[in-house]
């Protein structure tokens, strides 16, 4: 009798491959509905990608930057919304290693494996709408945070708020808060033309108590140079969603002309295949894309030279990720909204069909790349190349 032998153990793309074939199924009627994919979110949680960054010997997967970032990339091709949330989760586990101290990573990282925690972000530096006082060892906050994203359904959130009672002068305090929470209720007002299921809208607080040990302070935002990497990864987070949709995109157009095969009546030939102009199309817009995958991918591996320096990483380093990863989002924005408007250009008239909502993707595209102006990447790569100046660390640089 011969022995059976254990099949291999499942990669983590190839469950990733798995989750995105299956929100294929309904991400049409999801864009159209918007609000909260719970049980696709429950599905990523079931996956244990959420535990990606997490180190093995607390129960994570210990992969690094370029594996996750191809990962959320994988991801967003089917579904951005759920790419975009997914990249957000470790956007705030890394707000937690970076801002907090060695003991609170440890313990909020086995309690996310624990748990299945989906994180879910209030953080925004510039919503001035939510207001901070201290009560003997509590921070009692009042008022709004907008751009909430992940919040409605999240079990835990990392949270910012002005500390206006500092001796030294107001600066911004940043707490990792486990929910439930008394007085925290997300208002589900999210509603907006594309990426409609990463629930970025409003979290409204009542009083809500957070206890100074919750406040991650060593060394907090900004603290160290390590700290200051915290805007780099996010911003990389946006370029590989960006790159991903447009990649998706450029599939979508792949499979319509397979099943739309029919010529143009002028062009001299039987099938779309063999028209020259769209074959033409069809190549300029896969080596935009392939230069865009080929900078963001470069962005990654600068990104985790850095991070792995940990607080011996220089200036120069640090300055190098936000080159590097300027330049992904430049590109990735420009290649990506030209891929999604131009894919029209190649299927015709009939892909307009609402049914189908191809749109999904210049609307995704077009909404994300409005997080932050693009404007500003190009003025940082500017000086940069002019002057040898790198971006001065800021929440967006």
């Amino acid at each position: 009798m011969a022995l059976r032998t254990a099949s291999p153990p499942e990669t983590l793309e190839a469950i990733a491959g798995r989750l995105a074939h299956e929100l294929s199924r309904t991400v049409v009627e999801r864009d159209e509905r918007g609000g909260t994919a719970r049980a696709e979110r429950d599905a990523l949680r079931n996956t244990g990608l959420l535990n990606l960054l997490i180190p093995e010997a607390w129960g994570g997967h210990g992969a690094d930057w370029p594996r996750i970032y191809r990962i959320i990339r994988q991801i967003s091709r089917t579904d951005s919304s759920i790419g975009h949330l997914f990249g957000f989760q470790h956007l705030m586990l890394a707000t937690i290693d970076l801002f907090g101290s060695p003991e609170q990573t440890e313990d909020l990282y086995r309690r996310t494996v624990a748990g299945r925690w989906f994180w879910g972000n209030t953080l925004n530096p510039l919503d001035a709408g939510l207001g901070a006082r201290w009560a003997d060892d509590w921070l009692i906050l009042d008022g709004r945070k907008r751009f909430s994203t992940g919040s409605s359904d999240a079990d835990a959130l990392i949270v910012s708020a002005p500390d206006t009672e500092a001796a030294d002068g107001p600066r911004l305090l940043v707490a990792a808060v486990p929910l439930p929470r008394e007085g925290i209720a997300p208002l589900g007002d999210w509603n907006n033309m594309g990426q409609r299921q990463t629930d970025s809208g409003t979290v409204e607080f009542r009083g809500v108590r957070i206890h100074r040990s919750e406040l991650l302070r060593t060394p907090g935002p900004f603290g160290s140079i390590r700290a200051s990497l915290r805007p780099c990864i996010a911003q990389l987070i946006f370029a590989n969603v960006y790159l991903g949709i447009a990649e998706g995109a450029l599939l979508e157009a792949k499979g319509y002309l397979q099943e739309h095969p029919q010529a143009w009546w002028l062009s001299g030939v039987e099938t779309k295949q063999e028209d020259p102009y769209v074959l033409r199309h069809f190549g300029k817009l896969y080596a935009e894309l392939e230069a865009a995958r080929l900078v963001t991918d470069r962005a990654a591996e600068t990104l985790q030279r850095a991070w792995e320096e940990g607080e011996a990483i220089s200036e120069a380093q640090r300055g190098q990720a936000a080159v590097d990863i300027a330049t992904a989002k430049v590109i990735t924005t420009r290649a990506g909204l030209d891929v999604v408007n131009r894919i029209f250009e190649v299927m015709g008239a009939r892909a307009t069909s609402w049914g189908l909502r191809i749109d999904r993707f210049w609307r995704n595209l077009r909404t994300y790349t409005l997080h932050d102006p693009v404007d500003y990447k190009l003025r940082e790569l500017g000086t940069w190349a002019l002057s040898d100046l790198p971006p001065h660390p800021t929440f967006y640089s």
